[in-house]
């Protein structure tokens, strides 16, 4: 029975530390940017495209 509580406690303490770490990168504006990373996708990277067309030759 003892070995529950103990599994019980490690898991609220994990679960707590979780809710930390995600209410500190709410407060710090990790996720206040929604737009780029869906956009991002639509543009090439020139850095990309030059070392392509460098294989290619």
């Amino acid at each position: 029975m003892s070995v529950i509580i103990i599994l019980i406690g490690v898991s609220v303490t994990v679960a707590i530390g979780f809710l930390a770490a995600f209410l500190w990168a709410v407060k710090s504006g990790q996720f206040e940017d929604d737009y780029t990373p869906s956009v991002r996708i639509l543009f090439e990277d020139e850095k990309n495209n030059s070392e392509t067309t460098e294989k290619q030759l």
